[in-house]
């Protein structure tokens, strides 16, 4: 059997036998844990480098977000234009979604997958920042999309492979804590940089962290990857040779009625999500156009003849606001859906779209909208704790874990591509106000499906006894 036999008193050091590999490889006579299994915990290394890979990763990849946006506009870029480039990446997430799902479960080394994924977006960064023209930007966007499918997955069953079943909600809450501080600690520093230096120094500064985000997957141990049977009975942790039934087909879980209605709730949301943050990052900078800068370079000695803008301010603040937000909630919530389920918590984030949505049409002021904005990380900590949640819930028996994910990020994928195409186009034809009431009527019919036909997924596993063999 490939991989290290694993004692029961192990604490995560292998024996003198063959050095373990990335799998996960389980003796035969312990095949499954039960429910609440407090035996071996991974080592503090694997468990700091996943917290960095969380932190890291999230700081990479804000820069393909809102600041994306202003950077194009100040690009001249039309708002339809805008619009399209941010849709081209949503859509190569989409389209990779799935494969990348099905690639993260076949592929042996996680770790390997996630390092591969860093190194794409790293590459992506750089085309933006080397040459901001249709051409490059578009390639960069569509390299970032596919690598974001793996990477996410990747994350996902690493996390799935260290924590202990009993605590994956809380778990996955750290993963969302760190990814918000991350994304937070970006904003900031990617605002300051914008407005100091310039938009094209943010993509070199993102290319840069991919190196300290290798040096965290590589952290993760591989000893603690192939003890993770001893914490978990999820199948995806259950090595295929020694489950004691092979995992679902493909098809089977992809016609799951719940993972269905998940799915399409996901997307419901997404479409009326994922445009209202570059819609107002647009309005508030056309508006801030023309208004003097808010502090003068003589502050800043080092850098003369360089000034803050509002705009830079201001769009920084949408999104560092959410996602502090996000970090303080995120494990509460992990705890709170571990003990009462997780249908009310899905409700309670998805409700908050629709009505920051209709916030936003009814005030323009841009402070009084930022203040709107951080009701998003609310809606960010539940789907960021929820969707691998979710998925874990009804997959745990069949396997398939990060099929499961793949399904649910192309839903998430469609509904943000037809939302930033859609979102922009209306924009130029209508108005932000009329695109706000659009957006907000999305998640609405998010809401709606989800209350009256999701399921709730929660459910203590029971302990199986199986024989053992010779």
């Amino acid at each position: 059997m490939n991989g290290p036999v694993i004692d029961p008193g192990d604490t995560g050091v292998p024996s003198n036998g063959p050095a373990p590999r990335e799998e996960y490889a389980v003796p035969a006579s312990h095949r499954f844990v039960s429910h609440g299994y407090r035996g071996v915990i991974a080592s503090p290394a694997s468990m700091s480098g996943l917290n960095w890979l969380n932190f890291l990763s999230a700081l990479m990849q804000t820069g393909f977000g809102a600041f994306l946006a202003v950077y194009l506009t100040n690009q001249d870029w039309s708002r339809t234009d805008i619009g399209l480039v941010l849709s081209a990446g949503t859509v190569a997430a989409m389209a990779s979604q799935v494969p990348g799902g099905m690639l993260v479960d076949w592929v042996r080394s996680k770790r390997h997958a996630a390092a591969g994924a860093v190194l794409a977006i790293m590459a992506a960064a750089l085309l933006i920042a080397a040459a901001p023209q249709p051409g490059p930007v578009y390639t960069a966007q569509l390299l970032q999309g596919g690598a974001a499918a793996v990477l996410t997955p990747a994350i996902a069953a690493l996390t799935l492979a260290l924590s202990r079943q009993e605590k994956l909600g809380e778990r996955l809450g750290r993963n969302v804590r760190y990814a918000a501080v991350g994304s937070a600690v970006a904003a900031a520093i990617m605002g300051m940089v914008g407005a100091w230096l310039s938009y094209q120094a943010i993509y070199w500064l993102a290319a840069l962290c991919a190196l300290p985000c290798l040096v965290a997957i590589y952290r993760i141990r591989i000893v603690d990857l192939a003890s993770a049977h001893r914490r978990a009975s999820h199948a995806a942790v259950i090595h295929p040779r020694h489950g004691s039934e092979p995992p679902k087909r493909m098809a089977q879980v992809a016609r799951d009625p719940a993972l269905l209605i998940f799915a399409a709730s996901v997307a419901l949301f997404q479409l009326g999500n994922a445009s209202l943050l570059p819609t107002a990052a647009g309005s508030v900078t056309r508006a801030f156009s023309e208004m003097p800068d808010l502090v003068p370079s003589e502050f800043w000695s080092v850098l003369p003849a360089i000034h803050l803008r509002g705009s830079d301010l201001l769009v920084a603040a949408w999104i560092v606001v959410p996602q502090l937000l996000a970090a303080v909630l995120s494990p509460w919530l992990g705890r709170h859906t571990q003990m009462y389920g997780r249908r009310r918590v899905l409700l309670i984030g998805f409700m908050v779209m629709p009505l920051r949505a209709l916030l936003f049409a009814a005030d323009g002021n841009p402070v009084v909208m930022a203040a709107y904005q951080s009701l998003d990380g609310i809606s960010a900590a539940v789907l960021g704790v929820m969707i691998p949640l979710v998925v874990a819930d009804i997959t745990h028996r069949g396997g398939r874990f990060n099929l499961g994910i793949g399904i649910v990020g192309l839903a998430s994928g469609l509904g943000g591509a037809l939302s930033t195409a859609v979102g922009g186009a209306l924009a130029d034809r209508i108005g932000d106000t009329g695109t706000f009431v659009a957006l907000g009527g999305a998640g609405l019919c998010a809401c709606a499906l989800l209350a009256v036909a999701m399921p709730e997924t929660h459910a203590v596993p029971s302990m199986h006894a199986h024989p053992r063999t010779a």
